[in-house]
């Protein structure tokens, strides 16, 4: 039998992606609204990958915007499983952000997410 330890290790889930145009403000940084749907499906995936299960989003919980990310960086998406409980669990995630032509990288964006398993008929069932 897997330990849950173990299942949070191998679930951790990374995304990496281009700050592009199409995802800025008017201030040339990643959107929040962007942000936000990237960590969704960074947490989503790592939830999956923890519970094999179905999962639904529940809640957002604590999203710090620490630093803004300019136009033309790379950004990393770590999503870890946080905590379990019988039929959840809470993904954190958070945005590192690195400048494309160096190796500075700092952390900009973090956030908890919250994911309930679903039976067939959308009712919550136990996640483990």
């Amino acid at each position: 039998m897997i330990e849950i330890e173990e299942l949070k290790d191998r679930s951790e889930t990374r995304i990496f992606k281009a700050v592009f145009p199409n995802t800025t403000n008017h201030y040339d940084t990643l959107f929040g609204g962007t942000a936000l749907h990237l960590m969704d499906e960074a947490s989503f995936i790592c939830a999956t990958r923890f519970s094999r299960k179905k999962v639904v989003t529940v809640s957002t919980d604590k999203i710090d915007f620490s630093t803004p990310i300019p136009q033309g960086t790379i950004i990393e998406l770590v999503a870890r499983v946080h905590k379990v409980g019988r039929t959840s669990c809470v993904v954190k995630v958070a945005i590192f952000m690195e400048d494309m032509y160096s190796y500075k990288r700092n952390k900009a964006v973090t956030g908890l997410f919250t994911f309930v398993a679903v039976g067939e008929d959308k009712k919550p069932i136990a996640i483990m």
